[in-house]
């Protein structure tokens, strides 16, 4: 008797642990956080400290900090197809070590060769992380609108229309955003103690996040929903490639790539913007401070709106705003600055990019689930990115000439941004012929949650 009860005991411990295969959506938001928070402790000053301890040039510094996002960004896809064969837990375990290695090869570096290859290797540990949290986050909101499902998650609170996973997306950026903000707080603190403080204090964060990880996250890859069931129709095979193979993914991502080129701007354009209306780069801090506390204050409200208006209307409401944006930018480079305000312009231009990557970025991170139809994420989110990053090198080598021209009021300082409000409405008018029709995958997670 003893036995057989200690045998039900033991099997009931099993099924808990079943059950909760899936991470809980508070540790994927905090790790988001910390993970922003040790990121931007370090790379936003790490241009400063090659400059003023080390006296590199602006040639040896763009270098190492165009390396360093090219090795992320045009690393995604593999770090997402790794991470659908490894498994979430453990490609976001090896992404924490290897950014660990990356500063600390920072912190050792004394010449240029050191910082460069520092740097790439920190790119890598967030193309092998990124993908795969995303890939956790797309489980679990997924996991939360499947009929029958745990009923405690936030996609069963909300219901909306479409895209459930929109909303736990939106707590992602603000949680994200929140630690953009804290991450360059503290490394300014570190700083008057010396940058390899800041490299260290890093380097300790991921080691922690990394040990949370090791305990916390499932050692199994976790279900996706809908992989009991039979895939739609139309969808193409399955395979850690088979993003690749499918056509209207492929163009969704070219589109949604637009977002990724638009926000860069804030880093590439946007000085060029205080320069010719005289404000000067001591106000970039405050433009900067501006756009996180707008999306802070206003993602969660507007992602439920998008939520309820759908993909159809929230993408291409969303590109048009980003397009607003560089065409008041526009038409103001045009004339000399407001004296008053000469940060005006940089606020408008600012204004419509928040708010249209508010309403796309939750909506497409979503939309990503409909796309994969029960097949793993982590290469669909790697490409997204990746293309977001070939867009940003493509786009940026075109607009670099038409920057040089626009740093004084004239037709010629139009230039740039009229050709970025082009790429939005462009974006804008086109991207809804992508979105994909939600029956199939529905249909999928209904059946997979009445056959468990």
């Amino acid at each position: 008797m003893k036995a057989a009860t200690v045998r039900r005991s033991s099997a009931k411990r099993v099924q808990r642990r079943g059950q909760s295969a899936e991470p809980a959506p508070p540790l994927l938001l905090s790790s988001q956080l910390i993970f922003n928070i040790g990121f931007y402790a370090v790379v936003p000053f790490l241009a400063v400290a090659m400059r003023e301890d080390f006296g590199m040039g602006a040639m040896a510094i763009g270098v190492v900090l165009g390396a360093r996002t090219f090795a992320q960004q045009g690393l995604f896809l593999f770090g997402g197809v790794l991470s659908d064969k490894w498994g979430a837990r453990q490609s976001m375990i090896v992404g924490c070590l290897v950014r660990i290695a990356g500063f600390l090869t920072l912190a050792w570096a004394t010449d240029f060769p050191m910082f460069l290859i520092g740097a790439i290797v920190t790119g890598i540990g967030g193309a092998l992380f990124s993908p795969a949290l995303q890939s956790l986050v797309g489980t679990a909101a997924a996991r939360d609108s499947i009929p029958g499902a745990a009923q405690d998650g936030p996609g069963n609170r909300d219901t909306g229309k479409d895209n459930k996973g929109s909303s736990l997306f939106a707590l992602v950026v603000v949680c994200g955003e929140v630690g953009a903000v804290v991450g360059p707080l503290l490394g300014s603190l570190l700083l008057h103690t010396g940058f390899d403080t800041s490299l260290l204090t890093a380097a300790a964060v991921f080691a922690l996040m990394a040990v949370v990880f090791w305990v916390f996250l499932p050692k199994t890859p976790a279900q996706h929903p809908g992989t009991a069931a039979k895939l739609p129709a139309a969808a193409p095979p399955s395979g850690l490639w088979s993003c690749l193979r499918e056509k209207g993914f492929i163009g969704f991502a070219a589109f949604y790539s637009v977002n990724l080129l638009a926000a860069n701007q804030l880093y590439f354009g946007l000085p060029v913007e205080m320069e010719r209306s005289g404000a000067g780069s001591s106000s970039l801090a405050v433009v900067f401070a501006y756009a996180s506390l707008l999306t802070i204050t206003l993602q969660w409200p507007i992602a439920r709106l998008m939520r309820k208006a759908g993909p159809g209307t929230a993408l291409p409401l969303g590109f048009s705003l980003q397009a607003s944006g560089f065409a008041s930018l526009a038409v103001l480079a045009l004339f000399p600055p407001p004296g008053a305000l000469p940060t005006l312009p940089a606020m408008l231009l600012v204004t419509g990019l928040a708010l249209g990557n508010m309403c796309v970025l939750p909506m497409a991170m979503g939309l990503v689930l409909e796309f994969s139809a029960g097949r793993p994420t982590g290469a669909y989110y790697g490409l997204l990115a990746s293309a977001g990053g070939l867009a940003v090198v493509i786009g940026n080598t075109a607009l670099a000439p038409l920057y040089e021209e626009a740093t004084e009021p004239s037709s010629m300082a139009a230039a740039p941004w009229l050709l970025l409000a082009l790429l939005g409405v462009t974006s804008a008018v086109f991207i809804g012929k992508f979105i994909p029709k939600p029956s199939g995958i529905v249909a999928a997670r209904t059946a997979s949650s009445s056959s468990r």
